[in-house]
C-alpha cells in the first residue's frame, strides 16, 4: 500500500490525465495543421527530434504543420493514429512512451465493398514508430520539452528509446 496521501493520489491522477490530454491532441492538430497547438504544448525551447529531422523552439515546432509539404499530405487524406501513452510521474517533470501509426489512404488499391459501410480502397499504414515525450509541470500546464520519435523498422533506435523509458 501507498503512504501517498489522497490528494498525493489525486494529484497524480490529475497530472496524468492533463499529459494524456496533451498527447492526444497531438494527432487531430497534425492532421489539421493546427499550429497553434504546438505553440502552446511545447516549451518556448521546446524541441522535436524526429530523427531524420529537427526543430527547437515552439515556434520553429509550430512552422512544421504550416510547411507546404505537411500541408499537401493533409489534403492527401494524412492521419495520425496515437496509442495511449505510458506515463511516469517525477515530481514536476514526467515521461510517456507512446506508439504513433502514421496512415493514408492506399489509392493504388482495388476498393473493396463492407456491408453497410461502403466501397473504399482501404488505407495502408505508412510508417509506424515510438515516441517518448519528456514532459515539465509550468505555471501554465505540463509542456512538451522535447519529444523524440523514432520508427520501428528493425534498427535500434525505437526499442532503445522503448527501453530507456521504461527503465527509468
Amino acid at each position: 500500500m501507498s503512504n501517498d496521501t489522497l490528494e498525493d493520489r489525486l494529484r497524480a491522477v490529475e497530472d496524468k490525465l492533463a499529459i494524456y490530454h496533451l498527447i492526444a491532441s497531438h494527432p487531430p492538430a497534425a492532421d489539421t495543421g493546427s499550429d497553434s497547438y504546438y505553440r502552446d504544448a511545447f516549451m518556448v525551447d521546446g524541441v522535436i527530434d524526429l530523427g531524420t529531422k529537427t526543430a527547437q523552439g515552439n515556434e520553429a515546432i509550430a512552422a512544421v504543420v504550416k510547411t507546404p509539404e505537411h500541408q499537401a499530405a493533409i489534403a492527401g487524406g494524412l492521419c495520425h493514429f496515437a496509442g495511449l501513452p505510458r506515463v511516469e510521474l517525477h515530481g514536476d517533470t514526467a515521461v510517456a512512451i507512446s506508439y504513433l501509426q502514421v496512415i493514408a489512404p492506399n489509392r493504388e488499391a482495388k476498393p473493396v465493398e463492407l456491408s453497410g459501410h461502403g466501397r473504399s480502397s482501404g488505407y495502408r499504414i505508412h510508417r509506424l514508430g515510438a515516441n517518448r515525450w519528456d514532459l515539465k509541470r509550468t505555471k501554465d500546464g505540463w509542456k512538451v520539452t522535447r519529444r523524440a520519435y523514432r520508427m520501428l523498422d528493425g534498427t535500434d533506435g525505437a526499442p532503445e528509446m522503448l527501453r530507456e523509458a521504461v527503465a527509468e
